[in-house]
């Protein structure tokens, strides 16, 4: 069994890390998957990073989850990647903190409500989450629009109420791009190719190189340094 420290390192690496990519979102999952067994702390380790990251990464972590529970339902059907029910765990988790998720990846800046939006949708039509649920989110979600006094028709950008960062609205901006760029190659992409993708990334999730901990520590550093000047 792999060291309970270094699995909670590598997967809050992961996850602050995160980017538009497919290809991010699902070895980060497949890291998950691989280690179910430490299922409760490594969602806490995403609750956590919704609470102190930016909102780009926020709206990251969120599509990470519809990403997550879609391979933990295919994987616990039985998919032939060794994944037992227990994979559920982490749909079960989500299922119990959707609103504190929802309410994190909001944030104080009512950012991101299109991405939360979406999701939820998603969820909802894999039927991970009941309509009844959805519908109350959705009333939070309009509150929030209301508080901030944007459009839900705008990427989150437009806030009447808080000053988002220059550099993370171009963040997102490319990352929405990206997103977009992927759902049009998607509805051309060759059967097959796909599998072959997990197939290599699920070869690749439990290994902790040198170069995590690099990150992490120098993810650290960063943090102290902004607390020390902050």
């Amino acid at each position: 069994m792999a060291d309970p420290f270094e699995v909670r390192q590598r997967f809050t690496t992961l996850l602050s890390h995160l980017s538009a990519s497919h290809t991010s979102l699902q070895k980060a999952a497949l890291y998950a998957l691989k280690n179910r067994e430490m299922d409760e702390d490594l969602h806490s380790c995403i609750l956590e990073q919704l609470e102190r990251t930016n909102m780009n990464t926020r709206a990251n972590i969120m599509f990470f989850i519809e990403c997550l529970c879609e391979m933990a339902i295919k994987d616990s059907a039985g998919d032939g990647r060794g994944i037992d029910g227990s994979a559920m765990g982490y749909v079960r988790m989500l299922q119990r903190d959707i609103l504190r998720v929802v309410e994190c990846v909001v944030g104080e800046e009512g950012a991101n409500v299109r991405v939360v939006r979406k999701v939820l949708q998603t969820l909802q039509a894999r039927t991970i989450l009941l309509p009844e649920t959805v519908s109350e989110l959705e009333a939070v979600l309009k509150s929030r629009e209301v508080e901030h006094g944007f459009m839900s028709a705008s990427p989150g950008m437009k806030n009447g109420s808080a000053k988002m960062d220059k550099r993370q609205i171009e963040q997102r901006i490319e990352e929405d791009r990206e997103r977009h760029k992927r759902l049009r190659e998607s509805i051309w992409a060759v059967p097959g190719e796909d599998e072959q993708e997990m197939d290599k990334l699920w070869e690749e999730a439990s290994d902790i190189g040198e170069d995590d901990y690099v990150v992490a520590r120098e993810d650290r550093e960063e943090r102290e340094q902004a607390i020390k000047f902050g």
